[in-house]
């Protein structure tokens, strides 16, 4: 089936997934529908995640702003907050490679207003 004149279809950049392969390496996922199944998913991982770094920060506060904390508690909660952040900039990272390029003539009129 050819495609009318004048019509081009532009598939988006793959979608870096907010989880890992069993051998440690990013997933991406290559689609144009972004209400898809594991488009889905994804979104609800990544507010899992995001939740869960809100979560596990507000509970480290307290260790880490209690001097007498055990060392073994300050690790184990520097430790999940270094997951957390993990998780968050996947997420940044997915969100910011999946925003429109910018114009050129909106980037150049903004850094010259002349």
């Amino acid at each position: 089936m050819e495609r009318p004149a004048g019509r081009t279809h532009v598939t988006p950049p793959p979608r870096l997934l907010p989880w890992l392969s069993a051998e440690g390496n990013p997933c991406y996922l290559v689609t144009d529908d972004n209400g898809g199944y594991l488009s889905r998913l994804a979104d609800e991982l990544e507010a899992v995640q995001l939740a869960t770094g809100t979560d596990v920060l507000g509970l480290a506060r307290k260790v880490l702003d209690d001097p007498a904390s055990p060392y073994r508690e300050v690790r184990f909660a520097g430790i999940r907050l270094a997951e957390c952040l993990s998780d968050a900039l996947r997420v940044a990272e997915s969100r910011g490679m999946r925003l429109p390029a910018p114009d050129i003539a909106d980037t150049v009129e903004a850094c010259d207003p002349q």
